[in-house]
Formats: C-alpha cells, structure tokens, sequence
C-alpha cells in the first residue's frame, strides 16, 4: 500500500462530534512523549501533518485525517485500486502535566470514543521500546481487551536504543501481556527516524481495508 494524500480533517472534544463513520477508520493513542506524531507524520510522509511537540500532552482532542491510498487490486492485475480511509490522532494517556478535572475528560472522550465509534477497525497502541513494561500501558491494553476494542502494539524509537534492549523490552512486554490476555495482538517494531515498520503497518493496514470489503 502506498499513501498518496494525507489532509487534517477535524478536531472533536467528543465521540458524537467526528465525521459521520462512513469508512474505515484507524486510530493512533500512546503514553505522552512516546512519538506518537512523528511516527504518523512518517507513516503518512508528511513531516508537517500531525502537530509535534517537546511538551508532552499537545494533543486534547480527537483529530481526524482523510487518507488516500493505493494498493494493487488482486481481481484486476496489473491495476491499482484507490481507498479512503480515517486516520484518528488520540490524546496521549499518562504524564501530561495537566489538571485532575482535564485528565478525567480526556479519559472519558477518549473511552467514549474507542467503545461507542462504530468504524474503528484497528487501535494502533504506541509502546516506547527503551523502556521495560510499564503499568499505565499494560492497564490501558486491558482495558481495551475487556471492551473488545481491535488493537495492535507499536514499538517506537527502536533507533534510539541499541537492538538487543529493544528485543528484550519487546519481550517482556509480550510476556507481561500474556498474562492478562489469552491471544498476544499484532505488533510492530518503529523508528520514525528511520522509517523502520513503515511499510508493515501500511501493509497491514491495507489487509484490513481489503477485509472491510468482503
């Protein structure tokens, strides 16, 4: 698959407010400062398409970007087939320095959202791959899990840390998930620096678009 334009769409304060769900949609969330922006911008090949920010908790609302892609059309070889598809920029959950009162509104909208919007077809959680399983994560992902939200694992800034920790935090954040939930979910190693997973996250984004379909 291949993106040829990506545009800012909306930003909504709740579920009820995003465009009507007429399409496949894949929604973006993650601890604050894990990359989460970047990696869109990088996956989108626009540098300048999600906002990014050093202070954590820049995103507080849900935001929406209307994405072209192409793909090559299995029943015609030879051809391309075009798609339009949502992708949704959430709020990041965690250390954002902001007030009780706005943190428990952030939870409920973004709650809102991921149980009560019809066309989600995939939650793309974002996972720093320097550190080792944390808490907030783990509770986030079972959260998701008792709501039956689809979901997958992305490991960002795998180039900020050499391999071998990598792989282990990879590890031990697989086990730690194991023991919560019967079936571990997809997951993807990142580098928003180096583009690295890009082209797997398309791809699988483009089995899920072919999957709407049938």
């Amino acid at each position: 698959m291949q993106i040829k334009k990506a545009s800012y769409l909306i930003s909504s304060p709740s579920f009820d407010k995003c465009p009507p769900p007429d399409r496949a949609e894949y929604a973006f969330i993650g601890r604050s400062n894990v990359g989460k922006s970047s990696l869109i911008n990088a996956i989108c090949g626009n540098e300048k398409l999600a906002k990014t920010s050093a202070s954590p908790g820049k995103t507080q609302l849900i935001n929406h970007f209307e994405i072209t892609s192409i793909r090559a059309d299995e029943e015609n070889k030879g051809r391309e087939k075009t798609e339009k598809w949502f992708l949704v920029d959430l709020p990041g959950y965690g250390f954002a320095k902001v007030s009780q009162s706005s943190r428990r509104r952030w939870e409920q909208m973004i709650e809102n959202y991921l149980r009560k919007r019809d066309n989600i077809s995939q939650v793309f959680v974002l996972i720093d791959s320097r550190h080792s399983p944390q808490k907030i994560d783990l509770d986030f992902l079972a959260n998701l899990y008792k709501w039956q939200v689809p979901f997958s694992l992305v490991f960002t800034k795998s180039d900020k840390e050499n391999q071998r920790t990598v792989s282990k935090n990879v590890k031990y954040f697989l086990e730690a998930l194991k023991k919560q939930m019967q079936f571990l979910p997809r997951h993807f190693i990142t580098s928003a620096v180096k583009k690295t997973g890009k082209d797997k996250i398309l791809s699988f984004i483009g089995e899920m678009n072919e999957g709407e379909e049938d």
